[in-house]
């Protein structure tokens, strides 16, 4: 066959109604399979087709060949088998196939022989162009289901209400050990009565003992098995302020001034107490902050946001 015969077999002879002796089918007439067409239409396969010979026994025609895995791709199938299936059971890749039924070495001979990188990327590309010209999609955004993604994203990309709930509830529970370990050091050696310092007290966030209650029947329901239960409480982040454990820093310096004692760093010298206790009270402070900025992100009226947002 001629490489033009391709074109003009699959475009100009294809049939919208396929006839069976048992009975009628019918494709809707908003099969995205129409949409396919029309856009292949104004492609150029020079590419494929010269990938084809003139000689030898006349295989499948490669454009209606192409036409079938697209569309298969568009369906979401990937596998060459199912892919076969399809082509002997459902209507629309009948409709394509005119009838025809493909085995799985004609698709992989074409897919190894003629659709090469190169040659897929090309009409690729065309036919994005040509979706754009018609109007379906923008190329400006990427939308699935009204959620925005990006690039090669993945679902660390994402933001949790229920992750974060979990993570600061283990925080707290470090910050408060933190507090009464600070509020130790000042009684042992009297420097709330030296330098006028005041105990630490634990601020109190409404709605933790809710996500706590949550975490703890989870811990039971993994033990069985369980679906882990949803943890989206709202909790009320603005009396986690990061400003509580900087106070607490600035007290820790005050002493260490007065007390003449240095902060070190570096290998085989021990840090003081004192040293240790801020380092531990600043890493949680920016964890604390880093929480409450994905809270107020992601506000009262979502569960999840997008670090693309």
């Amino acid at each position: 066959m001629q490489k033009q015969d391709y074109y003009n077999e699959f475009f100009e002879l294809g049939q919208q109604k396929i006839n069976f002796s048992f009975f009628e089918l019918c494709l809707p007439d908003d099969d995205p399979v129409y949409t396919l067409k029309k856009v292949m239409e104004d492609l150029d396969f020079s590419g494929l087709l010269a990938n084809c010979s003139d000689k030898g026994r006349i295989g499948y025609n490669p454009i209606m060949m192409y036409a079938v895995v697209t569309y298969a791709n568009m369906r979401g199938v990937r596998a060459v088998d199912r892919i076969v299936e399809l082509c002997e059971r459902d209507l629309a890749f009948i409709w394509l196939t005119k009838g025809q039924k493909p085995k799985r070495d004609a698709f992989y001979e074409f897919k190894n022989k003629r659709l090469t990188s190169d040659v897929l990327d090309e009409l690729n590309y065309q036919f994005l162009r040509r979706l754009q010209k018609e109007g379906f999609i923008t190329l400006k955004s990427l939308f699935i289901d009204g959620t925005k993604i990006e690039a090669n994203a993945n679902r660390y990309t994402f933001v949790w209400r229920g992750t974060l709930n979990y993570h600061l509830a283990g925080l707290l529970d470090t910050i408060d050990s933190l507090y009464q370990k600070y509020n130790v050091l000042i009684d042992e050696n009297e420097y709330g009565i030296k330098y006028d310092i005041p105990h630490a007290h634990m601020f109190v966030i409404e709605g933790m003992e809710k996500v706590r209650d949550v975490i703890e029947k989870n811990r039971k329901r993994k033990l069985t098995k369980h679906k882990k239960l949803s943890n989206n409480t709202i909790i009320e982040i603005d009396n986690c302020s990061p400003l509580e454990v900087l106070k607490l820093q600035k007290n820790l310096l005050q002493i260490a001034e007065q007390e003449q004692i240095t902060f070190v760093c570096g290998k085989g010298k021990r840090k003081p107490e004192i040293q240790q206790l801020y380092e531990e009270l600043e890493a949680c402070g920016e964890r604390l902050m880093g929480y409450k900025e994905c809270f107020e992100i992601m506000g009262t009226d979502r569960n999840s946001y997008s670090k693309t947002d």
